[in-house]
């Protein structure tokens, strides 16, 4: 139904977030590649909870366990199966709202589509499930590393406070992104990101922030007309992930305030090679990869979940008070960086695997 991702490198992911376990099937990845476990365990220790003061308490070792496809360290080009265990999960901190919905999230349009849900941790429409993304997207990167295109994200802003990107080179990105707990690569934002993120932890709140996302070494020409366009795949991709209420690319919203003579990407040839002088484009044109580095943001909602009384209804329609309990992330965008990475990455590898079918 909706649990797929991807043509012909795919992702589909199962389990719930109380559930023994989460998992996924990888159909569509090339025989020979060469599996490093410990590089796809790295990637989702970046993602998985409790690994900072700024993150959820819930504590999970999320260690993947693969099944198939896989066979003496390299794919066979069959469906590559993956389990993840829950462990740590504390179900009983949801018995209060079993009845009730709590505002702004799944929970009301889980019920009345469905008839009934898992309330326990949100079930199916967790944040949980995205840890399966992270293996799916670790394994897409791989493939990425044999055409060399390397993929950075990091923690734009956390509410009003912003990085200062004057400084920030891609090379930048990538080498500082991973020396604070809350990935920003700007120390003097990150310091009063992770200073405010505490401080509305404690007062049982929550906030979101933006992502922003490069990626380099894109060929030209990635990407299917008309309805597929690079940019539409890569848009759905990161609105597939929870909490994510807006994308923009290349000059995004700001780009409707500019005239055609200052927004558009001249072109000049060096030395045979055609190239751009600005790229408001975002490294995209038609839909299609134009070569130049292709740039994006996420933004995200602050966590729906919060620990202060607040208006709802029960299942019954009744009005009443809600305090819900458990544990949550006050603001999610730090532990989104790698899963922004990994839909990034499915997205590319499902292209590039697409645009060898263009043309003989």
């Amino acid at each position: 139904m909706g649990n797929s991702f991807g043509n012909i490198f795919k992702l589909t992911s199962f389990g719930e977030s109380h559930g023994s376990s989460i998992g996924g099937i990888i159909d569509g990845c090339p025989s020979g590649l060469s599996i490093d476990l410990n590089f796809i365990q790295e990637e989702l220790d970046r993602r998985r909870p409790g690994q900072s003061k700024i993150t959820t308490s819930r504590i999970e070792g999320d260690k993947v366990v693969f099944m198939s496809g896989i066979f003496e360290g390299k794919t066979t080009g069959t469906p590559i199966g993956f389990t993840i265990s829950n462990n740590n999960f504390k179900s009983e901190d949801y018995d209060k709202i079993k009845n009730v919905f709590r505002p702004s999230h799944a929970d009301f349009t889980y019920q009345e589509k469905y008839g009934l849900r898992d309330y326990r941790g949100g079930g199916r429409s967790s944040a949980r499930e995205t840890a399966c993304r992270v293996v799916a997207g670790a394994v897409a990167k791989l493939i990425l590393k044999k055409y060399k295109i390397e993929i950075s994200a990091y923690v734009l802003s956390v509410g009003n406070i912003f990085a200062n990107e004057d400084n920030l080179s891609f090379d930048n990105i990538t080498s500082s992104k991973e020396t604070n707990i809350v990935r920003c690569p700007d120390k003097n934002a990150a310091l009063k990101m992770i200073d405010f993120i505490s401080e509305i932890k404690k007062k049982g709140n929550t906030v979101g922030g933006q992502i922003k996302c490069h990626v380099k070494g894109v060929p030209l020409g990635i990407g299917e007309p008309v309805f597929d366009k690079l940019h539409a795949d890569l848009g759905k991709a990161m609105l597939s992930i929870n909490a994510v209420k807006g994308f923009e690319y290349g000059s995004g919203f700001e780009g409707s305030k500019m005239l055609g003579s200052d927004h558009n990407d001249e072109f000049e040839s060096i030395n045979g090679k055609v190239s751009i002088k600005t790229n408001f484009s975002g490294g995209i044109q038609g839909g299609l990869s134009n070569g130049e580095e292709i740039y994006f943001k996420v933004a995200f909602k602050p966590v729906a979940t919060i620990l202060t009384k607040q208006n709802s209804v029960d299942k019954e329609k009744n009005n009443i008070k809600i305090k819900a309990e458990g544990r949550h992330d006050p603001c999610v965008v730090p532990r989104a960086v790698p899963i922004v990475e990994s839909m990034t990455a499915m997205v590319i590898v499902d292209h590039l695997l697409r645009n060898r079918t263009t043309k003989l």
